[in-house]
């Protein structure tokens, strides 16, 4: 697994979840099991396979999450060329055909999130903006066919 790279937030968000699965769904856990468990014959016992197959899924999540922390690293926005398009960015875009108008932040693919405008840097349009500068325009093929975007602002907050 490689290194990824998080805003602040993308990463409080990460150890957040994390806290919770070890600390509350973990435990929840166990209670099941000892509760299964004590009901008698394990053999027949299908509280007991359920609960120790959420177990086993619960912490397979939790061994992900601690690989996915111990590659994150956080982003540096002090060493960023902000020229051009990557990852931080809030980019102001033009489609040439239209001409609407459309503001996107690049971030990394565990935080994207679209309805609050905010694209992963891997997607069709997040590689196509990436390392573009203001009056340049991406050539981009998504879904729908080529579409052009002119880059009209690049800002990092």
């Amino acid at each position: 697994m490689g290194v990824s790279y998080y805003t602040k937030e993308g990463l409080e968000k990460l150890k957040k979840e994390l806290e919770h699965m070890k600390h509350v769904e973990r435990p929840k856990i166990s209670q099941q099991i000892a509760e299964a468990r004590d009901k008698g014959d394990l053999s027949e016992n299908a509280e007991y396979d359920a609960a120790k197959e959420a177990q086993g899924l619960l912490e397979m999540k939790i061994s992900k999450l601690e690989d996915t922390l111990a590659n994150a690293r956080l982003m540096d926005s002090s060493k960023i060329d902000t020229s051009k398009v990557m990852v931080l960015a809030t980019v102001k875009i033009k489609n040439t055909k239209n001409g609407m108008e459309l503001s996107y932040k690049l971030v990394s693919e565990s935080e994207a999130d679209l309805k609050n405008g905010k694209i992963s840097v891997s997607s069709p349009i997040g590689k196509g903006l990436t390392g573009k500068k203001v009056g340049e325009v991406a050539e981009i093929q998504t879904p729908a066919g080529k579409m052009e975007f002119e880059i009209l602002d690049i800002k990092f907050d």
